[in-house]
């Protein structure tokens, strides 16, 4: 474990670079850029419109919507990476053209497979930690064991992420089948329907006998 004074001194050196990297561009754009302070590039607003009125005024709501709709959509894809990540690891630990086990000397983990474990959760994997003693003693018994657990694994966790997936999505899809029915898709809800319904139902007296206008 790393001593906390290095900690603090890996954090300042961090800061410092990220600060002197900042203010760098900053003076090089100040220096380099062209300075053409006229009427128009002073303004507050510099899109080509003229500004009306004053800057403290209240945004339509339907762009937050909007923003956070797309950032709950969004953020869907994080949650499917580690699952996709983890069956490309079992993957290649039953793919036959990956070495898993080195042969120089006493048969142990490549750096390939031992990184491959690690990311999987296992923190200092060995070969006969997970083949056992009895097989980590021949490569070719090691090999076809890390395989075969590989290849039995695999279909078992592809069943239990597709379930997770499926299972996300579907809450998922409730959300998205709210926002629908609310209209939060439309960018220019219809009034015509809104103040139809609103509309008083019309009397018996005016069906017979409607108003004549003058």
């Amino acid at each position: 474990m790393a001593h906390p004074t290095a900690i603090v001194a890996y954090l300042a050196l961090f800061a410092s670079i990220g600060f002197l990297f900042l203010f760098a561009n900053l003076v090089v754009g100040w220096l380099v850029r062209p300075k053409d302070p006229h009427t128009e590039k002073l303004e507050i607003y510099e899109c080509g419109e003229p500004a009306i009125g004053s800057s403290f005024v209240q945004f339509d709501l339907r762009f937050y919507v909007v923003a956070l709709v797309f950032i709950v959509f969004d953020a869907e894809v994080a949650f499917l990476f580690p699952s996709t990540t983890v069956f490309g690891k079992l993957t290649e630990l039953g793919n036959s053209r990956v070495a898993v086990v080195s042969n120089e000397g006493t048969p142990a983990l490549t750096e390939n497979a031992k990184q491959i474990y690690q990311e999987m959760g296992i923190a200092n994997p060995t070969l006969e930690g997970i083949v056992g003693a009895e097989k980590a003693t021949s490569v070719e018994a090691a090999e076809a064991a890390i395989r075969g657990q590989s290849t039995e694994t695999a279909p078992s966790f592809t069943w239990f992420a597709l379930s997770e997936i499926l299972v996300f999505f579907i809450i998922l899809f409730v959300g998205f089948a709210y926002e629908w029915k609310t209209g939060a898709f439309e960018w220019v809800r219809s009034v015509s329907s809104t103040q139809t319904e609103r509309a008083p139902p019309e009397s018996e007296a005016t069906k017979q006998y409607p108003v004549l206008s003058s």
